[in-house]
């Protein structure tokens, strides 16, 4: 190779997004996400006796569909219902990946729920708000028990969202969208684990400026979402920003917010909880949960940890009780 071709070459192999661990964009418009795992098959859990399948719901979108086993008191009855949403970013992540189907093969059988895990569109190729509007078509699938397993298992008026991360922005967004407020929309909960929320400002003791973890989270936003308005505090990624959204219009009879100690995004997490509990009132209360010692998304890579098995029983607890 000729010696300017192979400085053109070194050239576009240049990183010009760094956004470690999670994507490095080369100014050839080469993509590498360095955490992507291979994705698992649907199918029989031995270890919990869930069974799963998948259901394509357009050429870019699917879910994966959980069911427990028929067992005890509780055989035959209309179950409640958990969407979980998958964390990554916006930029990687899939309900496919062994690391959420192990989580929701988990969560269903405690919770004993019909479960759907959604996959949507990924940035940068398909930039925000492809990933809400995939999540919201997903939710209004459910809420029409278009399939099988729905139609003859699931309580729809038994509701709950959980997400990880970005995937609690979404459960967030999700409750805030006028589509779902009123009482043919109404959810039961939503449950933001570890949720990705910023802002300009820092707050209690949040990493400022430059890097975090790994992660330039003012850079990401924008890098998924380029029309963010006014960049991080842009109402979807920081709710709590001034001209945001109030959090009463959130469409849910009550709220959980996970937070780990390690992590740094456990401030975003406590300060909404505090706006959604001062927005909202008493009652419902908003449960506030931090896991002591661990760090963001710990559960997904931990999951036989003593606080991994607390995290869930909390969550668990939120679903079922009434």
């Amino acid at each position: 190779m000729a010696k300017n071709a192979t400085a053109t070459a070194d050239a576009g192999d240049e990183v010009v997004h760094d956004f470690s661990p999670l994507l490095l964009v080369h100014r050839s418009g080469r993509l590498e996400r360095p955490l992507v795992m291979p994705p698992v098959p649907p199918g029989h859990d031995a270890a919990t006796g869930v069974v799963s399948k998948d259901v394509s719901l357009s050429p870019f979108s699917f879910v994966r569909l959980y069911l427990p086993p028929e067992t005890g008191a509780g055989a035959g009855k209309k179950l409640p219902v958990l969407v979980y949403f998958h964390g990554g970013g916006f930029v990687i992540g899939s309900a496919a990946s062994a690391a959420y189907h192990r989580c929701l093969n988990d969560l269903t059988a405690a919770c004993a729920a019909v479960a759907v895990s959604v996959d949507y569109r990924l940035a940068p190729e398909h930039p925000l708000p492809a990933a809400y509007e995939d999540s919201l078509a997903a939710l209004k699938w459910v809420l029409s028990a278009a399939d099988p397993w729905l139609a003859e298992r699931a309580d729809l008026s038994r509701i709950f969202l959980a997400g990880d991360s970005a995937g609690g922005n979404i459960c967030h967004h999700l409750a805030m969208h006028h589509d779902l407020r009123g009482a043919a929309g109404r959810l039961k909960g939503i449950v933001l684990i570890h949720p990705w929320f910023w802002g300009k400002e820092p707050i209690g003791e949040e990493p400022r400026p430059g890097r975090a973890e790994g992660v330039e989270q003012k850079g990401l936003w924008e890098f998924v979402c380029p029309d963010a308005a006014d960049g991080a505090d842009d109402a979807r990624m920081n709710p709590t920003a001034e001209g945001a959204p109030g959090l009463e219009n959130l469409a849910c009879e009550k709220l959980m917010v996970c937070v780990a100690e390690g992590d740094f995004l456990r401030w975003r997490g406590r300060a909404y909880a505090d706006a959604a509990a001062r927005a909202r009132g008493p009652e419902p209360a908003v449960e506030l949960f931090e896991s002591e010692g661990v760090g963001h998304v710990f559960y997904l890579y931990e999951p036989a940890t003593e606080k991994a098995r607390e995290l869930l029983e909390r969550i668990v607890a939120f679903v079922r009780a009434e």
